[in-house]
């Protein structure tokens, strides 16, 4: 069984992130993926209603992603508006579509309020950055979807491996 993998849009080269541009992860197993018809690509945010460009967002006080499914955190953009409804419906729609395709895997890009599964910043605006998962990685999580960060492709590969040989 060929298992299709949920990956970032910016990864993939468009240009959704806050600031119009892209995260591209060049990478031949991205296009090894993409040929085998594996990849499903989103973008949270923009499913969520967000516009390109928009404000940068974080989730505030050093949260995560976790705690703001649970109502306990907001996300903010550095205008300070609250944006975290927006950020939810984006996670929602996200995992709607890897419901849809069957996908049990993600690769999400690190650092966003979103996507990002090691590491996201801490609300500050300050560049500083804490252990934590964001908003659509956490729920994909707690729905049993494995997420991998962009710098883990490799161990991404390797889990595919291991669930395709059974």
């Amino acid at each position: 069984m060929i298992h299709k993998v949920l990956v970032s849009a910016c990864l993939l080269g468009s240009p959704v992130r806050y600031n119009g541009a892209a995260k591209t992860l060049a990478h031949p197993l991205l296009d090894t993926w993409r040929r085998e018809g594996r990849v499903v690509s989103v973008c949270p945010e923009l499913m969520g209603g967000f516009g390109v460009p928009r404000p940068a967002a974080e989730i505030a006080l050093a949260k995560s992603g976790t705690e703001v499914l649970a109502a306990g955190a907001q996300v903010v953009d550095a205008s300070g508006a609250d944006v975290t409804a927006l950020f939810v419906a984006g996670a929602q729609a996200a995992l709607a579509v890897a419901r849809e395709h069957d996908c049990r895997f993600a690769l999400l890009i690190d650092g966003s309020p979103s996507c990002g599964s090691q590491f996201i910043y801490d609300g500050s605006f300050s560049g500083q950055r804490h252990a934590g998962a964001g908003v659509t990685a956490a729920l994909l999580r707690a729905h049993g979807i494995e997420v991998f960060a962009d710098s883990e492709i490799d161990a991404l590969a390797a889990r595919l491996a291991r669930a395709e040989r059974g």
